[in-house]
């Protein structure tokens, strides 16, 4: 063979070669994109199947009467990729007690998507005369007819609370402990200063903020104007809290997860604490 066709040939081997190559290369990237996108956990519905073992790892569902369906090894595959592994503050070993509990051979638990015992924690934003407040807003999920619907259960906002001082334990002003004598008509005075009147309330008052949401959203004081986050707390295992939030990162270890997870001692005690710090008070 002449240089020129040696020179030739090691250029196209040399073309060959690098498309090889390049094409492998992208082959890879998208087995691995692929293999993140069926890692990830896209929709709440599907962490409850993934939770529960009702789908395959590419997403395709189980059903009651296929063979893999709640597969406790399955679950079990599935359980320690569903936990947030940026957070430290879950250890193995409590991770492990929870899974263990989960697929228990004779009693394992799953998830009910229409049950009790779970609700939303959604933080929005609204306007309020112009202004942008943050309002959190505590869903569950209501059964109504054949059907289930989400509806408001509870909602948390300071500017709700800013004509409710809290008791410094000052003087206040009172009603006589004789004004039943009187027919109360001490109460048209005390009532005439508007500023005044929960001054007459019960010591332990506390305001009504679905009420106070409710009566300002007719009044067309606030108006909606988007979601900033969503999570999700589940106390239907029992003995145990978590949580599920959304992680919008690179990686496998993406989408709905659990964020937090806590062992409850005293389930009934300790529910009511976590709760109250959740802001969740019904």
């Amino acid at each position: 063979m002449s240089k020129i066709g040696k020179l030739i040939a090691f250029n196209l081997f040399f073309v060959f070669l690098s498309t090889s190559l390049t094409l492998q290369a992208q082959l890879v990237d998208e087995m691995e994109d692929e293999s993140g996108l069926y890692a990830e956990t896209k929709q709440v519905n599907q962490f409850f199947r993934r939770f529960n073992g009702e789908e395959d790892k590419k997403g395709n569902r189980y059903y009651p009467k296929d063979k893999k369906y709640r597969n406790r090894q399955l679950r079990k595959n599935y359980l320690i990729n569903l936990f947030d592994e940026g957070n430290n503050g879950i250890s193995r070993a409590l991770k492990k007690d929870f899974i263990t509990l989960a697929i228990d051979e004779e009693n394992p638990c799953y998830l009910d998507f229409h049950g009790v015992d779970w609700f939303a924690e959604v933080h929005t934003v609204f306007l309020r005369r112009g202004k942008e407040v943050p309002v959190t807003l505590f869903m569950e999920l209501e059964e109504e007819n054949e059907g289930y619907k989400w509806v408001i259960s509870q909602v948390t906002a300071d500017h709700l609370l800013q004509d409710f001082p809290e008791d410094t334990g000052e003087q206040k002003k009172f009603l006589h402990p004789l004004s039943h004598e009187l027919g109360f008509m001490n109460l048209r005075k005390a009532l005439e200063n508007k500023e005044e009147v929960d001054q007459y309330l019960v010591k332990d008052f506390q305001p009504d903020q679905l009420t106070l949401f409710l009566q300002e959203m007719k009044e067309g004081v606030l108006r909606f104007k988007t979601t900033k986050s969503i999570r999700f707390h589940f106390f239907q295992m029992g003995g145990w809290y978590f949580e599920v939030s959304h992680f919008n990162r690179s990686g496998y270890n993406r989408g709905w997860l659990i964020s937090n997870l806590v062992a409850l001692n005293d389930p009934v005690n300790d529910r009511a604490a976590l709760e109250s710090f959740i802001g969740y008070e019904k």
